[in-house]
């Protein structure tokens, strides 16, 4: 068998049906041979956006998303793809092509060393030196990929290698300890953290994305609703527990919730699982959780006590660890629980009552209104996609995501042009739901020719653009912060985003009063196919609540 055979053969063994790409030169071969294989290939309009899809598609699916690029600027193009899925820890494979071995080092056409390149935002990336080696290579690929912390993996795939013939052998199972996680938490760490959870009078979980990554959401649900204990989420945990839970206090962090922020100054007990405690949710480190009792569960032991200190380190498979916690802990007693909640309940109801999500309303169209109404409809049921800056932050305020993998949106690294390839993958990914790409009018642009792709495969995926004509976030801080001196924050030439779309072959539609926000939402989201719904907001609209840089996540800017 040649490389390629060989590599799509291996494709084939992972349970791969998908693969996201874009041809070149350095890897004809393969694509020669995806011709006559049954797996499916997307072709993308950018490197970029084949590595965003194939980071969508692995979210929404809970699997490995695959893509396939060429050497020298394809590679390089699909860089930022790699570090966005590095920052939020989801599995991927990147295949790139590059010149033959014999060239390498000499600065052939097209020859980039993207092993290089890419090292510090990859898990492992690998140079295949000859054919023999592909397949094992291939298979530790998506082992490392899927395996403990996940994260992108980049194979670097020299044209010779693609079409040297060699006789094939599946590979050798792995061995396993090069390349075990640990998985079962410390029974010791355990059993204190169920004390804890047990005596605790002010209990706060706060779930991000390793639960998610895990599938440990109805584990978690389960210790939640159990214990009466309170859930915030960062923004990578968003689904991880049903967002119309009445113990859900929303998103914790610089745009989170006045519940969720002030439930962190006042808890006495904070169960952190499958979260970084970055700087976006901690504010100022040595003001955070100052009650609290910190127990942190996650698979990477790196993370543990990286930013905050921690009195109990668990380190484990989220959805282990609190199988492990859940079988410990005895069901309380019903009336002896609600009365150690009690007071803590109702301090949080307060909380809630007192300082909602809100926005004011003065005739034009409330980008709050539209992420609202969006979520009526759908019942928030379906996946959202978003692009990033305040489009990204009005998504996680006020669409309730009610299920896990439902909230795809580029968290650590913050790319803007994520949400459209993302929405893209994730259409492929659950083709029976319905997909949203919640977006600014600034970071559309960055891989709009994308909506050629969804056209192309008849993918009908919505693009609801909170249009207020400027880089909004960016803005807003030049507002708050630098005296209002907008520096290159306007955008004095936009595109008509209705003829854009009519003019690759999607439907349009514009909204431009606040009673046509409803009608426009429910015309675009019963189109067959892929469809962009240009909603004229409000300009000036800022996000909030909004902790300043620097500033304890208890001390916020309000409406």
């Amino acid at each position: 068998m040649t490389g390629a055979q060989i590599l799509l053969r291996m494709l084939a063994e992972e349970s791969v049906d998908t693969l996201f790409g874009y041809p070149g030169g350095a890897v004809i071969d393969i694509y020669d041979e995806l011709a006559r294989s049954e797996i499916r290939h997307v072709l993308v309009r950018h490197e970029q956006a084949a590595v965003h899809a194939a980071d969508g598609y692995a979210r929404a699916r809970g699997t490995v998303g695959v893509c396939l690029v060429t050497s020298g600027p394809g590679a390089t193009n699909s860089v930022t793809g790699i570090a966005s899925a590095y920052a939020d820890s989801i599995p991927l494979v990147v295949l790139t092509g590059q010149v033959p071995t014999h060239l390498i080092g000499n600065d052939a056409f097209q020859e980039v060393d993207i092993v290089g390149i890419t090292r510090p935002c990859t898990k492992h990336n690998y140079l295949v030196p000859s054919v023999d080696q592909l397949a094992p290579i291939l298979k530790e690929a998506f082992h490392l990929a899927r395996s403990g912390r996940p994260g992108p993996v980049l194979v670097d795939i020299p044209k010779n290698v693609q079409s040297a013939r060699t006789l094939f052998r599946p590979p050798a199972p792995l061995r396993a300890r090069p390349y075990a996680a640990v998985s079962e938490p410390h029974a010791g760490q355990l059993r204190t953290a169920a004390r804890l959870i047990q005596t605790a009078r002010r209990p706060l979980i706060f779930a991000g994305g390793g639960v998610i990554r895990a599938g440990a959401a109805p584990e978690l649900t389960r210790l939640a609703r159990r214990f009466r204990i309170p859930v915030t989420c960062s923004l990578m945990g968003l689904g991880a527990f049903p967002g119309d839970d009445p113990l859900f206090l929303g998103m914790l962090g610089m745009h989170g919730t006045y519940a969720a922020n002030l439930s962190t100054g006042a808890c006495d007990l904070l169960l952190g699982v499958g979260v970084r405690f970055d700087d976006r949710v901690t504010g100022k480190t040595d003001a955070f959780a100052p009650q609290a009792t910190i127990v942190h569960i996650d698979i990477d032991p790196t993370s543990i006590r990286k930013n905050v200190p921690v009195r109990v380190p668990l380190v484990g498979d989220c959805r282990v660890s609190l199988e492990r916690l859940n079988d410990l802990l005895d069901d309380p007693p019903g009336d002896a629980l609600e009365e150690a909640r009690r007071e803590w309940l109702a301090r949080i109801e307060e909380w809630k009552t007192c300082r909602p999500l809100c926005y004011r309303t003065d005739g034009t169209i409330k980008p709050q209104q539209v992420v609202e109404t969006l979520y009526e409809l759908t019942r928030g049921e379906a996946i959202i996609t978003t692009e990033v800056g305040q489009n990204q932050m009005w998504a996680a305020q006020y669409y309730r995501v009610r299920h896990p993998g439902h909230f795809i949106t580029s968290g650590g690294l913050g790319t803007m042009g994520f949400g459209l390839p993302a929405a893209i993958g994730a259409q492929i990914a659950c083709p029976e739901k319905t997909v949203v790409d919640i977006a600014g009018d600034g970071s559309i642009q960055m891989n709009i020719q994308e909506l050629a792709t969804a056209v192309q495969y008849r993918l009908p995926v919505k693009v609801v653009i909170l249009n207020n004509g400027c880089l909004g976030m960016v803005r807003q801080w030049q507002e708050l912060f630098y005296g209002g001196r907008y520096s290159a924050t306007c955008n004095n030439a936009q595109p008509d985003f209705v003829k854009l779309a009519e003019a690759y072959g999607a439907f349009g539609l514009r909204a431009e009063r606040p009673e046509e926000v409803l009608p426009v939402l429910e015309r675009g989201l019963s189109l067959p196919g892929p469809a962009i719904l240009d909603f004229r907001v409000t300009p000036e609209e800022c996000v909030y609540p909004m902790v300043p840089a620097g500033a304890p996540i208890t001390e916020m800017l309000l409406v």
